[in-house]
């Protein structure tokens, strides 16, 4: 089982005491991504990314990575997912292997970038917008999911309930998959937020539970573009952030019909986009307005 913490001594200081101690952090290595795929005798190996990551589902993150980036269509063609040991590391795993079945070629078009991705950006070199507006092959499909704003106050606290490394370390993402009565399906973590989402999508890809249409997706930071993307791709309609979405996402999120909630905390959020998939609470001018026409 991977490590994903690490203790070092440390000395805390507070106002005019200092003492010595231990802290735990989150361990930040790099990953890379490679992929091999072509017929029988003429297998190749193509470097397709380096990521900064917390060690531990590798293979869902490989898997979700070029799921995402529309590199691979689904599981089927995936011969295996396996890491390759290199001595100039320590023999530390952090080369993994996603072999495709003899004949089925990758969509190697999607690589339009430079892909080396840090812990904090899951878009940087990329040379265009157009490039990451991979079309999902789940956009239009219809979806009558509706989730009750009394349900999504609870939702961040259940994120933080099951968020393991995070209450050792208060350094980590995550990403959740919850179901509208509020059940938790399936949550990742990881140093890097577009890391956690490529975790959780690897998962349901390899489990088969695409698309994810009968889900609530809750970040556990802000909602980024390349989130919303990577969230599209899965068929997720409904998306709950608990920090702040970016313009780019907004645009995204109406772009693909997908429900954007942002600030969810403290028992408020707001509806950026798709408000018609959320029971609110109703509007208290619309109420005063009806009262005053009542009298």
């Amino acid at each position: 089982m991977a490590v994903s913490t690490q203790n070092i001594p440390i000395v805390k200081v507070n106002r005019n005491r200092s003492i010595r101690a231990e802290d735990t952090l989150a361990i930040e290595e790099p990953l890379e991504i490679k992929l091999e795929y072509g017929l029988t005798d003429n297998r190749q190996v193509q470097n397709i990314s380096v990521t900064m990551r917390t060690p531990g589902h590798d293979a869902e993150l490989a898997t979700g990575f070029l799921f995402t980036e529309g590199i691979i269509k689904n599981t089927d063609g995936i011969q295996s997912a396996k890491h390759s040991f290199i001595a100039c590391a320590e023999n530390k795993e952090n080369t993994i292997l996603l072999s495709l079945e003899p004949g089925v070629e990758p969509h190697l078009q999607n690589t339009e970038r430079n892909f080396y991705t840090t812990s904090s950006c899951g878009v940087c070199g990329k040379g265009s917008i157009s490039a990451i507006r991979t079309v999902s092959s789940f956009t239009g499909q219809p979806d009558e999911t509706i989730v009750h704003s009394a349900l999504l106050y609870q939702l961040p606290n259940l994120l933080r309930r099951h968020q393991r490394v995070f209450d050792d370390t208060g350094g980590l993402h995550a990403s959740a998959l919850f179901t509208p009565m509020g059940e938790l399906v399936l949550l990742r973590e990881d140093v890097g937020r577009h890391n956690a989402l490529d975790k959780l999508i690897g998962a349901a890809v390899m489990y088969n539970w695409l698309p994810l249409q009968q889900t609530i997706l809750v970040l556990s930071g802000r909602a980024s573009f390349e989130l919303i993307q990577k969230a599209a791709m899965a068929g997720i309609s409904i998306i709950a952030a608990v920090g702040a979405p970016s313009s780019l996402a907004v645009q995204l999120a109406e772009e693909f019909n997908i429900t954007l909630i942002g600030f969810l905390r403290d028992e408020r959020f707001n509806i950026y986009t798709g408000a018609h998939r959320v029971m609110v609470p109703a509007d208290e001018a619309v109420l005063n307005g009806l009262s005053s026409a009542q009298k």
